[in-house]
This record gives structure tokens, C-alpha cells and sequence, in this order.
């Protein structure tokens, strides 16, 4: 074996969905994985690195994808890294194609396009395990003769086969050499002589004028391949350089004539070519046991369950309760725990800390701040501990197949739902979930709407107004009432919004043909704890190391709106008096004086807090925005806790207590908040602040806004551009404006 060079063997690992090629990732790069973007698009990609008896190899994890005809953004992706087009790297040395044993003729379609590419291909019969379990034999050695390549059986979630897998790709990679490839008609077959005669006398002439003596290489078969049998213009704008463009152009026009007169159909010659090669080469390669013929397998029986429409159904809407009870209560003591550690951080920093600005940024603003970015952190790693469990066992696909029905209704596939329904919980992991949706259109909508969906950081705004306001008006012997029908509407309304807003995108901005949802139902296997926790973890300290850095300054930029400007005679004025009531305080002997001071000292202590929101720039914002609030039946202390809000919706309670003196540890179920609430009055006149209309209005403005900038900070590193973080910002801002604008005014003049 080669010593290790300055550079490393390149190898790329592509498949189909559900082949394990993640799992093999892992295990070939001993997760020594670094993640980020390729170039200039947003499809992730994952980059491992390992050696192998002494050589560095540098593994590179592709979209799966079932076919290289290049459609979606993965599919562009694969093919522009494997022929080394658009992208900041050479071709790789080597490519491995990773196939699920259990179903040869389907993965291979994808192999036998790799060999057009011109590259040496190694490929790994992965899930051999899986498919003895089902029956399945398959003669390794005689498949390898014929397909022409190295083919090494592997388990990646044992483990199995990595070793000699990596040693197989180093030695094609040296030999570098190729496989034959797969015949096509005899027409065709001129044609791509013609093509690659035209673009070499191109290259030539262009490196006559310049004076350059390089040459640049053909095409690989392959994308000769797409000029000639793929009608949109896509492939010859990734393919062709615009200084020999001209001189093709025609050319395709006269090819693509003459295949057409030959009766060769373009639109189904490649599958037939390339299954017909396949099927010569898997005969007598594939043996399945004595199960007759048609006869169904316990999967099979599985499925047909699992994919009823009635039964199915019901097993998802089981499957999903369960989940999200799951998060929820298996959050709940986690967030608790993370927010009492975050409070004795704090109340030991404010110990050491003098009390003044310092001590206010460092608590309020830095430790608060972190709080607020660790608080996502249980409910993020319980999502995708269940996400990767049901897609590793293959369960997800079938979830994904089921709902595709209900989906397409407003022009998204089955992958969708899964994010949608996850957002109730929190629109952050929800959004991170959309990764799973291959088409790039689909996934982007997904992502606009998945905020609509009221997560539980709008459930405290939503109690604290219903009881404070709904009456409590009940049914049926109490088991339905009027609040609960309230907060239930609020959710309502989010799933409303979203089915209206996914179907504008789609016919406007967004605008295209619905994308086909094909889908293979994977076998069901055990899942894999190393791939399952692997995943849990990467997405966990993806979100802490990239969201948390934003999140954290939002947090601070908005404490230092709270606490500037400083009205310095009214601080002293307070101080002042505060030390009168401690000195009077501390000299009282009765405990009913004791009692009062204390009393005293507590609501002046309120009242500062008040005031110095008031003065701050936050309080300026609220009262220099209250004509806009105004028509939605708010006052200015409203208006400044919605902007105070920004960072978190569920801000907007404690900054409530704050504005009503009552302090800022006020949550949803305080008496004393509601009861202030329902006291307060405009400042020009003795009239309620807060009606049922007023009410309403706050909580559909809640349920339909921006109001979370955690949000706003994923969906900008989702999509990998800020203008789709305002745009989502915009949009719903504006759409919750106008709702509850209608709220108010109908509410009220219905005389509520």
C-alpha cells in the first residue's frame, strides 16, 4: 500500500435513499465529518477524512438520489461533484456506489450511469444481513465479473466489510481503471461520436485563438448522453462552456432529428437500455429461496397495514402522539433543569457583581441569552432522536407515502408533514427537519409556512388571555368550554394560514409543477444506535455552535434596548427614597410596620422597573408605534411588549409584568397580572384597556407573527440567504397585522 501523500484519495459515496449510505459514511470516515454548503447553492454536504494502511483518503458525502438525470438541486449537486463542474474541487478519484442487497436491479440503475462518467466505481452490497434475513442470496463474486467492478459485501451498522471496502476503492483508484459501459441503439450511439468530435474541434479552435497549448477535456459519456436525450435546456447550460455553445446548439438540433427518425423514443430508451444490461447481468446472480412466486412476505403484509388508508392512518396518529407527548414531557424536566441552572449561573454572577450596568448585561443580557438559546436544545435532541429511529427502521417512508395524498392538495409531497407536524412543538427543530425533503421548491415552502404552526411558546400568551378574558362558558356537563374552543381556534387559525399561504407560493413566486413523489418502501431493520445518536447529536451542536451565536446577540441587542437610555434624576430620585424605606425598614420593631415598609419598598422597587422600561428605547419604540397599534384596540405598553417579544414570544408575559409593576416574574397562571390587566386603562380616559375583542386581537397577532428570532435565524441558515428570513418576517408580520386588525374591529363592533 502507498504511503500517505499530501494529498489524499478523493472518493464520493452516492446511492439511493434508504441504502445505509450515511451509515457507511460514518463508519468509513470514523465520523471525523465536517459539514457546510457546497459553493454557491444551500444542499449541504458532509466531508469525512480517514487513512487507510497508510493512505489519506478524504470521503464525500452525496445527496442520495436515485438517478443522475439532473433534476432537483441534490441531483445537480452529484453530478456537478462527480464530473467536477461548479464546484471548488477536482473529480473524485474514485466513486463508491452504496446498494441495498435486498434490491439489486433498482440500485443498479444508478451504478450504470456512474459508468459513464469515466471513473473507476467500487461498489458495496450494503444491508447483506437484512437481505439473508429475507431469503435472499446473492453470488458476490460473479456479480463483481459481470458488472466489471470491485463489489464487496458490507453491513454498516456492524461495521462489516469497511476495511476491505476502503482498500478495494485505494486500489481502483491507483489502477484508474474503467468498466465498460452500457450499450445503447446504434444511432444513438453515432450521434455521441458526432457530439464529442464537435465540442474537441471546439476546444481546439478556442486554444488556436487564444494561443493556449492545453487542452480541455470531452465531456464524459454521460453528459453527452443528457444533450442528446434530455429535452429542457438545464444540461446544455451546465454542460456547455458559452464560447463553443454556438457550435453544438445545431448540431443537437440535427441529432436529436435523426434519433427521431431511427424511432428511438429518448424518453424511455435509457431505462430499457440500461435494465435490459442489468437483467443479463443478475441472472442466475440473485436467488430468493423457495418463496413462490407472488407469494406476499411478512413485510409485504406490514406494509399493506401500514399504508391503509384507515388503519394506517390511525397507526401514524398514534405513532406522531406518542412522539410528541414524548417531547413534551421528556422536554419539560430538561428545560426545567437547563433554566435552573441557567437562574443559579445568574444569582451567583449577581452575588460577584456589583449591582449597575455591568452586572444588568452579564445577567439579563449574556446569561439570559445563553438560556435562551439552550432552553430549544432538549425538545431539538428528542425530535431527531425519534426522527432518526423512524427513518432509520423505515417507518418514515411510509409516514411520508401516507400523507402524500393529503399534501398534494396544497402542492407538497409527503416528506412535508413530518416538519409541519413537528413545528407544533417548535418551529425550530420543524424547520430542521425539512432536510429530508429532496426537491429544493418543496422544501423552501415547507420551511415559509412551518413557523404558522402555533408552537408551544405561544401557549403561555394564549392561557394568560383566555382566562383572564374568555368567559368561562362550558357544555356538555363541563367538558367543553369557551376558552379551550379559543386557544383551539388559535391553533386552527395557523393551520388555516399555512394551506393558504403554501398554495399563493406555489402559484406565484414559487410557481412549478408539482414535483413527482417517488418513493421506495425500504425494508424494515433494526436501527442502527450509532447512526441514530450520531444524527441526534451533530443536529443538536450544529444549532448550538450556529443558531446560538445569533440567537444569543439578538438577546443582548434587545436587553440593551431595555435598559437605555437612563433617566439619571429619576434613578436617583428612586434610590433615593429606596434607602429612606430600607433605613425605616430596619429601625421598625412592629411586625405590621415591618410588613408595610417591606410592602412599600417591593412596589416602589415595581414602579422603577416601569418606568425605566418607559424611558428606555424599547418604551420609546412601543409609544412612537402606538398610532399603528392603536387600530387593533392596543395601547402603547402592549406595543412595547410585542417588540420586546421579538426575541421569544413568551417575552411578552414577563415584559407585561413588567409594565404593570408587578415585576418580571410573572408567568401565564399569575392572579395578580390577569387582575392588573383587567384594571388598566388608557392614559387619556378611565376606559378598559383590555376587552374580549382587544384579547382576541393579541392572540391572533401571536398566533400569525414573526415573533421569535430563533426562528428567523434557522430558516436564514436553512435556505442559506437573510432576504428569506425577512421574507418570512414580512409576510407574517404583515398577515397577523391584518387579522387581528379584522378581529378588532368585527369584535367590536359585534358589541364585544
Amino acid at each position: 500500500m502507498p504511503s500517505t501523500s499530501g494529498t489524499p484519495l478523493r472518493v464520493a459515496l452516492i446511492g439511493n435513499p434508504n441504502t445505509g449510505k450515511s451509515t457507511l459514511f460514518n463508519a468509513l470516515s470514523g465520523q471525523n465529518v465536517r459539514t457546510g454548503n457546497y459553493p454557491g447553492v444551500t444542499v449541504e454536504k458532509r466531508i469525512g477524512h480517514s487513512t487507510v494502511a497508510g493512505q489519506a483518503i478524504e470521503w464525500i458525502d452525496l445527496p442520495g438520489t436515485y438517478s443522475l438525470v439532473p433534476r432537483s438541486p441534490d441531483e445537480w449537486i452529484a453530478v456537478d461533484v462527480l464530473v467536477g463542474q461548479n464546484v471548488a474541487h477536482q473529480p473524485p478519484d474514485a466513486v463508491l456506489c452504496v446498494v441495498d442487497a435486498s434490491n439489486l436491479e433498482r440500485n443498479l440503475f444508478l451504478f450504470t450511469q456512474l459508468l459513464d462518467l469515466g471513473r473507476p466505481v467500487v461498489v458495496a452490497l450494503n444491508m447483506m444481513d437484512q437481505a439473508e434475513r429475507h431469503g435472499i442470496s446473492i453470488d458476490v463474486e460473479r456479480l463483481s465479473d459481470r458488472l466489471g467492478v470491485p463489489v464487496i459485501p458490507t453491513e454498516a451498522h456492524r461495521r462489516v466489510g469497511i476495511d476491505p471496502l476502503a482498500e478495494a476503492l485505494i486500489r481502483a483508484a491507483q489502477s484508474n481503471e474503467r468498466a465498460g459501459v452500457v450499450p445503447f441503439p446504434e444511432e444513438l450511439e453515432n450521434q455521441c461520436q458526432k457530439l464529442e468530435t464537435a465540442l474537441a474541434a471546439g476546444t481546439a479552435s478556442s486554444s488556436t485563438e487564444t494561443g493556449s497549448t492545453s487542452q480541455t477535456p470531452s465531456l464524459p459519456r454521460f453528459l453527452q448522453l443528457r444533450l442528446l436525450l434530455d429535452r429542457g435546456s438545464d444540461s446544455l447550460r451546465h454542460t456547455l462552456d458559452a464560447k463553443y455553445r454556438e457550435r453544438v446548439e445545431p448540431l443537437l438540433d440535427s441529432a436529436h432529428e435523426a434519433i427521431d427518425a431511427a424511432r428511438i423514443d429518448r424518453a424511455s430508451v435509457e431505462a430499457v437500455s440500461r435494465y435490459s444490461w442489468l437483467n443479463e447481468r443478475l441472472e442466475g446472480v440473485v436467488s430468493r429461496g423457495d418463496r413462490p412466486v407472488g407469494a406476499q412476505s411478512f413485510q409485504d403484509r406490514v406494509d399493506r397495514f401500514l399504508v391503509h388508508k384507515v388503519w394506517g392512518t390511525l397507526t401514524f396518529v398514534l405513532l406522531m402522539l406518542i412522539v410528541f407527548q414524548a417531547i413534551f414531557a421528556g422536554a419539560e424536566p430538561l428545560t426545567a433543569g437547563i433554566e435552573a441552572g441557567v437562574g443559579w449561573i445568574a444569582d451567583i454572577a449577581s452575588g460577584v457583581l456589583p449591582e449597575g450596568v455591568l452586572r444588568s448585561l452579564v445577567v439579563d443580557g449574556v446569561i439570559a441569552g445563553v438560556g435562551g438559546v439552550l432552553v430549544f436544545l432538549p425538545q431539538i435532541l428528542i425530535l431527531f432522536f425519534f426522527i432518526g429511529i423512524l427513518e432509520d427502521c423505515g417507518y418514515m417512508a411510509r409516514a411520508a407515502f401516507l400523507m402524500d395524498r393529503l399534501m398534494a392538495r396544497i402542492g407538497l409531497n409527503g416528506k412535508a408533514f413530518i416538519p409541519l407536524l413537528s413545528s407544533f412543538a417548535c418551529a425550530i427543530p420543524g424547520i430542521l427537519a425539512t432536510r429530508t425533503i429532496e426537491n429544493r421548491r418543496d422544501r423552501l415552502i415547507t420551511i415559509l409556512v412551518a413557523p404558522l404552526m402555533s408552537c408551544s411558546a405561544r401557549l403561555p400568551v394564549y392561557t394568560l388571555l383566555s382566562s383572564a378574558f374568555i368567559p368561562s362558558t362550558t357544555w356538555l356537563g363541563g367538558w367543553v368550554g369557551l376558552r379551550g374552543l379559543t386557544v383551539a381556534s388559535m391553533y386552527a387559525l395557523g393551520i388555516v394560514a399555512a394551506v393558504i399561504v403554501a398554495t399563493v407560493l406555489r402559484r406565484t413566486m414559487l410557481k412549478g409543477e408539482t414535483s413527482p413523489f417517488l418513493l421506495e418502501l425500504p425494508m424494515f431493520k433494526f436501527p442502527s444506535p450509532r447512526t441514530v445518536l450520531g444524527r441526534m447529536v451533530e443536529r443538536g451542536g450544529e444549532f448550538v455552535k450556529r443558531a446560538g451565536t445569533l440567537i444569543l446577540a439578538v438577546t443582548v441587542l434587545v436587553w440593551a434596548a431595555a435598559s437605555f437610555p437612563v433617566n439619571g434624576e429619576a434613578e436617583k430620585a428612586f434610590q433615593t427614597r429606596l434607602d429612606e424605606l430600607s433605613v425605616q425598614a430596619e429601625a421598625a420593631t412592629v411586625p405590621a410596620d415591618q410588613e408595610r415598609l417591606a410592602g412599600e419598598i417591593d412596589r416602589l422597587e415595581k414602579t422603577r422597573q416601569s418606568e425605566r422600561l418607559r424611558e428606555s428605547a424599547l418604551g420609546q419604540a412601543g409609544q412612537l408605534i402606538a398610532p399603528v397599534v392603536r387600530p387593533l384596540g392596543w395601547d402603547w405598553k402592549i406595543g412595547c411588549a410585542a417588540i420586546a417579544s421579538f426575541p421569544a414570544r413568551e417575552v411578552i408575559v414577563g415584559t407585561l409584568g413588567v409594565l404593570y409593576q408587578l415585576g418580571n416574574e410573572e408567568d401565564e397562571n399569575s392572579q395578580g397580572l390577569r387582575d392588573a390587566m383587567r384594571k388598566a386603562t388608557w392614559d387619556e380616559s378611565d376606559q378598559k384597556i383590555f376587552t374580549v375583542p382587544v384579547a382576541l386581537s393579541i392572540m391572533v397577532f401571536f398566533s400569525l407573527c414573526a415573533q421569535c428570532a430563533s426562528t428567523l435565524v434557522v430558516i436564514r441558515r436553512e435556505t442559506g440567504r437573510w432576504s428569506w428570513a425577512a421574507f418570512s418576517f414580512g409576510y407574517m408580520t404583515v398577515l397577523a397585522y391584518v387579522a387581528a386588525l379584522l378581529t378588532y374591529q368585527i369584535g367590536t363592533a359585534l358589541g364585544g
